[in-house]
């Protein structure tokens, strides 16, 4: 499995399915590299951003090797919880050896059709995993998210930012393939807002990442 193929999966839906163990150990190793040794500070922050707090109940969808469901529990602390949803049974398990807090689990499953109950948790997050859904189920799947979070929940996702410069996306595409280098990350606002959320804000996090924070309202 080549660059290309292994950064589209780990998060991926629904090509996930095809993992081996090997290869999530890979996509691990490509995830760190291509964060250039910023991976750490970037989903420590994505995980302040969410407005996790002590005790919440989380839920990471599409949540590859558990990288940020990690910095979750870390979040939550153990009086809270944190379930990470993917595709891939063997992603799944790659992560569960990952983890050592036992408030952190993990459980196959797809973002457009969650198994969690309605208004079961307190925060939802996604990272790198919207751009990998065909467009016209990236709506269901931020529906579902609307589902299963309480009234006054939180929601952060964050996907894939193109470098803005030609060369860089040249690169990029060249690399990971268009899918990526085209990504038109900039429409995550009025997706979230189309499934019911109220955005509160959205940004950068380098080098690669762009977010959105929203919130279910109290009242329809």
């Amino acid at each position: 499995m080549n660059l290309g193929q292994l950064l589209q999966h780990g998060h991926a839906h629904p090509d996930t399915e095809g993992l081996t163990i090997a290869d999530a150990r890979g996509y691990e190793l490509c995830g760190a590299v291509c964060f250039g040794g910023l991976r750490p500070r970037a989903y420590s922050r994505l995980a302040r951003l969410s407005g996790a707090r002590p005790g919440d109940r989380v839920l990471d969808v599409g949540c590859g090797t558990g990288y940020l469901t990690r910095r979750m529990a870390k979040a939550v602390g153990p009086g809270g919880s944190v379930l990470g949803v993917d595709p891939s049974a063997e992603v799944v398990e790659y992560a569960r050896d990952k983890t050592r807090e036992v408030h952190c689990t993990y459980e196959t499953g797809v973002g457009e059709a969650l198994g969690a109950a309605d208004g079961s948790f307190d925060v939802v997050v996604t990272s790198l995993a919207v751009h990998h859904l065909p467009e016209d189920v990236r709506p269901v799947a931020l529906r579902e998210m609307y589902r299963v979070l309480r009234p006054g929940g939180r929601l952060l996702v964050a996907d894939f930012r193109p470098p803005r410069t030609r060369a860089v996306r040249h690169l990029v595409g060249a690399t990971v393939g268009h899918l990526m280098a085209d990504y038109r990350v900039d429409l995550l606002d009025g997706l979230v807002a189309d499934a019911g959320f109220e955005v509160r804000g959205h940004g950068d996090v380098r080098p690669w990442l762009r977010y959105v924070q929203a919130v279910r309202p109290e009242k329809p």
